[in-house]
């Protein structure tokens, strides 16, 4: 039988046959990690590689940058440094990749950033990291009862204090900082007091990443959870802190709501502009899917430009709206959570069929719950008005 392609409409095909635009994830330490984290799915990653994962070669990073920098079309281009634990590669790795990149520029703009567990951190860290502005994501999954919860060393030992040392230490040099925050079943219930303390922190923006894989591990979330979780959060946020706190969630339903661009994939209708840079060069469509199906090729033999015009890319591209069920395809939500993440893609519907997310039903609470203020925001902006006026 012969192998039909991927069905493209409009959109996806000004994408793929418009100008080279996408990010670079750069795993250079590959899974290596100095934590533990009972959730992290990473780890299992070193098991394609013989359990064993060396830093990424000089030779190998200035290849990686030079071809990312040469293959975009985008006036700016961005470095996402990634793990495992990125900064097990030693500070003289990335003055090694800045130098690169200030060679290679031509002119473009190169942003980075960088996502860290925290427990590294050092005033040295902390300096480069300002001299050099990186925008830094810092793990830290709330109070420290629930945060030692399922993150902890490779010992089993605690991290929260070292975590919080290191944000502080942010905090002193003035570097920009993100929190990256897991929504899991320690911290299922805990939404408006997990946010309360991040914002504590100084945090102002705030991602949270629901954990949810199959076979329901014990930390998992669970959907309704999820949603709940969400609402919780909504109702502190929208009532004094819009404008002034930036939630992922919230900016991209709102974006929604507007008919704009969600800001991220994971509510987009479709993704792969990421591409994710194992320490050997293999390229993958995204960091959530490093297995041999997704893998495009690797910097040593083939160009970035080749790599995003790979078949297998193109099937990423389109299978996030392809492959939605019927179910999905008639939900008045759609617009607004884009089918979420294909990974999470493992629940049965009501319907009985498969390939539904497992976080359905939790996306539902929220967007019922945020809709009326979600409507009274873009009529604000409909209005040449800020969306913060709705805390009036």
């Amino acid at each position: 039988m012969m192998e039909t392609g991927p069905t493209i409409d409009l959109r996806d095909a000004a994408r793929l046959q418009g100008p080279v635009a996408f990010q670079v994830m750069v795993k250079p330490g590959g899974s290596r990690c100095n934590l533990g984290c009972a959730y992290c799915y990473y780890l299992e990653k070193a098991d394609l590689y013989g359990g064993r994962e060396p830093l990424m070669s000089d030779t190998l990073l200035e290849r990686v940058i030079r071809e990312a920098i040469a293959a975009n079309d985008a006036p700016e281009v961005t470095f996402t440094w990634h793990g495992g634990e990125p900064l097990l590669a030693g500070q003289d790795f990335f003055r090694r990749a800045v130098s690169c990149q200030q060679r290679y520029a031509g002119g473009k703009r190169i942003v980075n950033t960088l996502q860290t567990n925290g427990t590294l951190l050092t005033k040295e860290w902390a300096s480069f990291f300002w001299d050099h502005a990186f925008l830094i994501g810092l793990s830290l999954d709330g109070p420290e009862a629930i945060h030692d919860r399922f993150r902890t060393d490779r010992g089993g030992q605690p991290t929260f204090a070292r975590v919080m040392r290191g944000l502080n230490l942010l905090q002193q040099a003035g570097v920009d900082f993100n929190t990256l925050t897991t929504v899991n079943a320690r911290s299922e219930g805990h939404g408006a007091e997990i946010y309360q303390f991040l914002r504590s922190t100084g945090s102002r923006y705030l991602q949270f990443l629901p954990v949810a894989e199959p076979g329901n591990p014990p930390y998992n979330v669970s959907d309704l959870g999820f949603g709940q979780f969400l609402c919780d959060i909504f109702d502190v946020w929208v009532r004094r802190d819009v404008g002034e706190t930036f939630v992922n969630q919230f900016d991209a339903a709102l974006c929604c709501w507007c008919g704009l661009p969600p800001g991220t994939c994971v509510y987009a209708r479709s993704c792969g502009d990421v591409l994710t840079v194992e320490h050997n060069g293999d390229v993958y469509a995204c960091d959530h899917f490093v297995d041999e199906a997704h893998k495009l090729g690797n910097l040593g033999q083939d160009s970035f430009r080749a790599m995003m015009a790979n078949p297998r890319r193109t099937h990423f591209v389109t299978d996030k709206y392809n492959t939605l069920p019927d179910e999905c395809r008639h939900c008045p939500w759609l617009p607004a959570c884009g089918g979420e993440c294909p990974q999470h893609r493992f629940a049965v519907g009501e319907d009985g069929s498969s390939g539904h997310n497992a976080l359905c039903r939790g996306y539902r609470l929220f967007f019922e719950h945020a809709a009326p203020y979600l409507d009274r925001m873009r009529s604000l902006l409909e209005a040449g008005r800020a969306p913060a006026e709705i805390m009036e």
